[in-house]
């Protein structure tokens, strides 16, 4: 807890207004403190994102190594299968080409379902449309904007 380093009034002659400053000084004190804080704990999760991220990367590294060691013995796993290394490498290439046609054709499917707000766009127009129709005198016309005068 924040301590002021005002000293304390006991009742020794400070006015209201003294005291509400002391009070109002240690209140921006302890908000400035608040924010240092916030701040702090910030950078510490900015820190540990950034590593958290950079482990992520070397693990997908990795991980394209392994898929790269794996299609290999895929492919001489075919060649001792009795097929020609050049077709078993052929053939381990079609499947990742054909995986790859499908994960591409399930993305064109998302995205061709995307509704691009339309919803929304339906709610503000009938919403502005509303506004429009308050707005307007029964002969159609805008009724004039008058400034009221304050007194």
């Amino acid at each position: 807890m924040v301590r002021s380093v005002t000293p304390e009034p006991a009742g020794d002659g400070q006015s209201l207004g003294d005291l509400v400053a002391l009070a109002a000084k240690d209140v921006s004190q302890l908000i400035r403190y608040e924010i240092d804080l916030a701040k702090t704990e910030l950078m510490d999760d900015v820190e540990r994102i950034g590593l958290a991220g950079a482990l992520g990367v070397v693990a997908a590294f990795v991980a394209c190594l392994v898929l790269v060691l794996l299609s290999i013995a895929l492919a001489f796993g075919l060649v001792a299968l009795g097929i020609w290394t050049w077709a078993a490498f052929l053939i381990v290439a079609g499947v990742y080409v054909l995986f790859a046609i499908l994960v591409l054709g399930i993305a064109y499917l998302k995205l061709k379902r995307l509704s691009g707000l339309r919803k929304t766009r339906e709610t503000v127009t009938e919403g502005l449309e509303m506004l429009r129709h308050e707005n307007q005198d029964p002969d159609g016309q805008r009724p004039e904007i008058t400034a009221r005068k304050t007194g």
